[in-house]
C-alpha cells in the first residue's frame, strides 16, 4: 500500500500536467492567425463542425452550388488525428465538414443561415444523443470578413430567439479528411439505423426550413 501511494500521486501529477498542455496548446489554436484556403477552379471552401459529420456532409450536399462536402476533423492541437483518437476528446478536434462550393451560386452567407438552420443552436458539446466535445459546434473564419459575418449572424440569432448560441468560432488552421469508411456514409449505407433514425430527420428538418436552397433532386 506505502508504494502504491506514490505511484498514484505520480500518476496524478502526469494527468494533471498532460491536461495543463493540452488545455494550452488548445488556447494556441483558438488564438492563432487564420489561414485563408485560395479559391481554386472556381470552387472556394468553408469548414463546419455541427455534431455527426455524416449529418452534416449529407445537409451540405443537399444545397445548391456545393460541389462536394468531406468528412474529416478540425479544430484540434493534434496532428493526424483518428476517428478513435478524436472521440476521447483529448486532442481538441472536432468532427467536422470540409464544403467545397461555387461563390458564384452559394455565397458563404448563405452557407452560414444552413449551419443555423440544420441543428440545435443551444446545444453545448454536441447534436442531440452525440455528446461529448468531439461533437461540439464550430464555425471556422479565413479572415476577416468571414469573421464578422459569422459574429453578426450569431449576434442576430442570439437576439432574434433570446438564447445562447453554443457555436464556437475559430480561426481556420487545417483539415484533416476522415477516413475513407465515414465518406459519403449517409449514400453508401441508406439502410443504417443510425442513417433512418438521425441523419434522414435532421436532413428533413433542415430541408422544410430551407426548401429554396436545395438542389433540384433533393
Amino acid at each position: 500500500m506505502k508504494k502504491l501511494i506514490p505511484l498514484v500521486l505520480l500518476t496524478l501529477i502526469f494527468n494533471c500536467k498532460n491536461q495543463a498542455q493540452n488545455n494550452e496548446e488548445q488556447l494556441a489554436v483558438i488564438n492563432a492567425e487564420p489561414i485563408e484556403v485560395p479559391i481554386k477552379n472556381g470552387k472556394a471552401r468553408a469548414y463546419f463542425a455541427s455534431g455527426c459529420f455524416w449529418c452534416v456532409e449529407a445537409i451540405y450536399e443537399s444545397v445548391k452550388g456545393v460541389e462536394e462536402s468531406i468528412s474529416g476533423y478540425s479544430g484540434g492541437h493534434t496532428n493526424n488525428p483518428t476517428y478513435e483518437a478524436s472521440n476521447t476528446g483529448r486532442t481538441g478536434h472536432a468532427e467536422a465538414v470540409e464544403i467545397i462550393y461555387d461563390p458564384k451560386v452559394v455565397s458563404f452567407e448563405t452557407l452560414i443561415d444552413v449551419y443555423f438552420a440544420s441543428q440545435n443552436v443551444t446545444q453545448v458539446n454536441g447534436q442531440g444523443n452525440d455528446r461529448g466535445s468531439q461533437y461540439r459546434s464550430i464555425i471556422f473564419y479565413q479572415n476577416e470578413k468571414q469573421k464578422n459575418i459569422i459574429l453578426g449572424k450569431k449576434d442576430a440569432l442570439a437576439k432574434k430567439l433570446g438564447v445562447k448560441i453554443a457555436a464556437e468560432v475559430y480561426p481556420f488552421q487545417k483539415f484533416w479528411v476522415a477516413e475513407d469508411y465515414h465518406q459519403d456514409y449517409e449514400k453508401k449505407h441508406p439502410n443504417h439505423p443510425y442513417i433512418q433514425n438521425v441523419s434522414i430527420p435532421r436532413l428533413n428538418r433542415f430541408k422544410a426550413k430551407m426548401p429554396e436552397v436545395l438542389k433540384e433532386s433533393h
